[in-house]
């Protein structure tokens, strides 16, 4: 953080500079005016001047105020001018490191954690450089020069001032050791409570299906009650530090002017002096309570300022030099394979190898490996031990642009940017023109293109144009097409289309898939019977691999599963439907 920190001032050193200078200017202003007014007492006191010198220092009490105003005015703008550009740095920088990362790292963090990241943290960073931090600076410098002036104008009354004062860095201290902790574990809840809510929203319809309602509203209530706990703890310490401050503000005061007085019967120090001292120590109320008002929101700050630069310590997706595959077989060598925090693999010692153009469906009973073993083959995870390699080098290994280009992943879970319809394809193919995209569209059914009021400029989103789950799909469907990638794996791709729009989909893709790898997650068996191979996964194991025909006929766990997605009365041999040989999964 503080290497970061000096990284943002570093790049725009000149306004910071300017940030410094005029704020040591305001603090100098500031100490004039009580100086002046000092004056004044002992002018009266003494009579020396009379009115014409009472009324040159009034006048030069009011040039100081007003030049304390210009400059302060002048000087915020400045800092909220460094403010703002180091802001804009911040999220510049959150938004590349957050598109480095591993699709597996995002995942594993939750759904919500970096979007509160991003809509939470972010925003805070922006607001403490904006407001908070060139404040806390003003406030602190001018209260170091009002200390100094006053141990400067009478060391005795200042060095009593300073005494009283310190039950102020005591409170700070005591509020400070705990704060860091409490508002880090406040965004953590944060982050929990944003994901536990973003996936009973996106998960409602399975919820209500299942009756989970119960279960999930209690998980809502484990998590609010946490984040709510994280809100009263840093309530608490705020509700020490405040008083202990207001406290320790008036005490010196007292003291002063008790000690002052005594020191300016005995003729020690000058009535004016006392005044000026007692001044100062009110003036550095004004400071202090900036710099302790301020401190929730620099502590929330740099709490949030740590969440955000969290992600430069992330593995980023890289490359190992050298990886770059020649040709487009396939394989799966003794893959291992288990979860972060896991005690156990979920893949054991998996072999496989597909051709190219090859297409082979990969099906099993629920909970086999089928989905993680598809991560694997695009590179989103990385075997514990084992080799997962295309084209003879490590998938994983893959520079992220070279990698979407040899391997490309489509599930049921599919995302529409708040963007044109045009947009939205133009992520696959960046140069492709119209004709190509439309082309694509056709190739998946998207028929429903061609009648938006805009066509292809047809704005996508809330509040615009609303595209359905078969919608979104279609649009993923087509970015595939577009990237043209060599190995296709399809997990659940068409599960949300219709079955009649599904087979559509399928048998429109296997015009657009002819020469290239398949492989196919297959939860609908008709997938599996149009495969070239059919790999049974069971148990983290591949049990069975061959032709429908031949698996169907050894009457193992293949055959099984044909008979149940059939029906019991209708067994191993019963009706099939036709050969689309999609190469696609349903």
């Amino acid at each position: 953080m503080r290497r970061a920190g000096f990284g943002l001032v570093r790049a725009d050193l000149a306004v910071f500079a300017g940030v410094l200078g005029l704020n040591a200017a305001v603090a100098a202003a500031g100490l004039l005016a009580p100086w002046l007014l000092g004056r004044v007492v002992d002018t009266v006191v003494t009579g020396g001047g009379g009115v014409p010198a009472v009324d040159r220092l009034s006048l030069a009490v009011v040039a100081c105020a007003v030049g304390q105003l210009l400059l302060t005015r002048w000087g915020r703008l400045l800092a909220h001018r460094f403010g703002e550009r180091a802001s804009a740095r911040v999220r510049g920088q959150f938004a590349a490191r957050a598109l480095a990362l591993p699709a597996a790292a995002v995942e594993r963090a939750g759904n919500g954690d970096l979007a509160a990241r991003g809509t939470g943290d972010v925003p805070a960073v922006g607001a403490a450089l904006r407001d908070v931090v060139p404040e806390v600076l003003v406030a602190s410098l001018q209260a170091l020069a009002v200390l100094a002036a006053t141990l400067l104008l009478s060391p005795a009354l200042g060095a009593l001032g300073i005494v009283f004062l310190l039950g102020i860095p005591a409170a700070a201290r005591w509020y400070l050791r705990r704060a860091r902790a409490a508002y880090l574990a406040q965004g953590e809840a944060q982050s929990a409570l944003a994901g536990t809510l973003a996936a009973t929203a996106a998960g409602a319809r399975t919820v209500e299906a299942l009756g989970l309602q119960r279960r999930r509203a209690e998980a809502m209530e484990a998590v609010a009650g946490t984040w709510v706990r994280s809100r009263e703890r840093t309530l608490f310490l705020r509700s020490v530090l405040f008083p202990a401050v207001d406290v320790s503000y008036v005490l010196p005061v007292v003291a002063v002017l008790l000690a002052g007085g005594a020191l300016a019967r005995h003729g020690a120090v000058s009535p004016g002096t006392v005044v000026t001292c007692v001044l100062y120590l009110r003036q550095l109320s004004a400071p202090l309570d900036a710099v302790l008002q301020r401190m929730e929101g620099l502590q929330g700050g740099l709490a949030s300022f740590a969440r955000v630069e969290g992600l430069a310590t992330a593995p980023a997706a890289s490359a190992r030099a050298g990886a770059e595959p020649r040709g487009d077989l396939v394989e799966v060598a003794d893959a291992h394979y288990a979860y972060p925090g896991a005690d156990r693999d979920v893949l054991h010692g998996v072999r496989l190898s597909v051709r190219p153009g090859e297409r082979l469906a990969v099906v099993g009973p629920s909970g086999a490996g089928k989905s993680t073993l598809g991560r694997l083959l695009v590179g989103i995870d990385r075997p514990r031990a084992g080799e997962v390699t295309v084209g003879g080098a490590p998938v994983a290994d893959l520079a992220p642009e070279r990698l979407r280009r040899q391997v490309v992943l489509v599930t049921q879970e599919h995302h529409v940017f708040r963007a044109g319809v045009r947009d939205n394809l133009l992520l696959a193919a960046p140069d492709a023109d119209d004709p190509r995209l439309l082309a694509a569209l056709e190739a998946v059914g998207a028929d429903w293109v061609a009648a938006l009021p805009d066509g292809l400029g047809t704005e996508l989103g809330a509040g615009r144009y609303e595209v359905d789950g078969a919608q979104a799909q279609q649009l993923a469907l087509a970015r595939v097409v577009l990237a043209d990638p060599a190995v296709v794996v399809l997990d659940e791709a068409t599960a949300l289309l219709d079955p009649a729009a599904a087979r559509n989909a399928e048998r429109a893709l296997a015009a657009v898939l002819t020469g290239r790898t398949v492989i196919a997650i297959a939860h609908r068996l008709h997938t599996a019977h149009d495969a070239d191979r059919v790999a049974v996964l069971d148990g983290g194991r591949i049990t069975e691999l061959g032709t429908h025909e031949e698996l169907v006929a050894a009457g193992g766990p293949y055959a099984a599963l044909w008979a149940a997605w059939h029906g019991t009365g209708d067994g191993p041999a019963g009706p099939r439907p036709g050969r689309v040989r999609p190469g696609t999964a349903g």
